[in-house]
């Protein structure tokens, strides 16, 4: 007996594009990742609380860490700790701590989020990084290292990025990364009391392999100076790719 398939069933044009069937993507372990600058260690609250809280309250660089996010600064270890332990425990998100492989201590935080593997959509985010990770090829490498982790080895087609459109910081982190802009939700959240438009952002499965090659070569060890200085500006090779068709004409304000 022949089976029916779906055009037959249902004999008129669907919209979009066909997709082709591979697996679904993987759901992120907790697990370490490695880098030449900085490992990204599986948060835990114990292991993690008090390097973590000196790195984001120990002076007035670091506590402005938290003007765009949606939460902190706390007033203590112990409420820190807190946190930790129920993002740690976090089935929806996983979280990572930032750990220097030049000093050994903690100084960042990142995550998985949103993370969708029958669609093979994923997001990163919670991110923040202390004074010393701050404007470094660390910070580059650490970030890098997600990326490739869900596009090349989970499978993932879509990554996402979402900030505060007051957050210049970060969205200019997200174009020099390789993500494109992709428009703002307004009146998107409300957070401490006030309003949050927020600004979105992706990287593409078939923009990601030239993105890779791009932050790969910049963060080649040849890139930089004796001092540590860069020989090339990772947002300028960024600027001049190809990318998707689908992002053509999306322009940013």
């Amino acid at each position: 007996m022949t089976e029916t398939t779906l055009e037959q069933a249902y004999p008129r044009p669907l919209s979009g594009e066909p997709v082709a069937s591979p697996p679904p993507a993987l759901v992120p372990s907790r697990i370490p990742l490695p880098g030449r600058l900085v490992t990204l260690e599986p948060q835990n609250a114990e292991l993690h609380a008090e390097e973590l809280y000196a790195a984001g309250h120990s002076c007035d660089e670091g506590l402005r860490i938290w003007d765009y996010m949606t939460y902190g600064p706390w007033p203590d270890v112990s409420s820190y700790k807190a946190t930790l332990r129920a993002q740690s425990s976090s089935f929806d998100t996983v979280f990572f701590t930032l750990r220097s492989n030049q000093t050994g201590r903690a100084c960042g935080q990142a995550s998985f989020l949103d993370i969708s593997p029958q669609n093979g959509v994923i997001e990163i985010g919670h991110i923040w990084f202390g004074p010393e990770l701050q404007r470094t090829a660390g910070g580059t490498e650490a970030l890098y290292l997600m990326l490739s982790y869900a596009m090349d080895e989970l499978g993932y087609r879509r990554m996402q990025w979402r900030c505060n459109a007051l957050n210049q910081r970060s969205r200019k982190a997200a174009r020099r990364l390789g993500f494109r802009f992709e428009g703002i939700f307004y009146n998107h959240l409300i957070f401490k009391g006030k309003n949050r438009d927020t600004a979105w952002y992706s990287i593409l499965d078939d923009e990601w392999p030239e993105v890779k090659q791009k932050i790969e070569a910049w963060l080649n060890a040849d890139n930089f100076n004796e001092d540590s200085s860069m020989k090339s500006s990772l947002f300028e090779m960024m600027s001049n790719r190809n990318g998707s068709s689908r992002a053509a004409g999306l322009v940013e304000n």
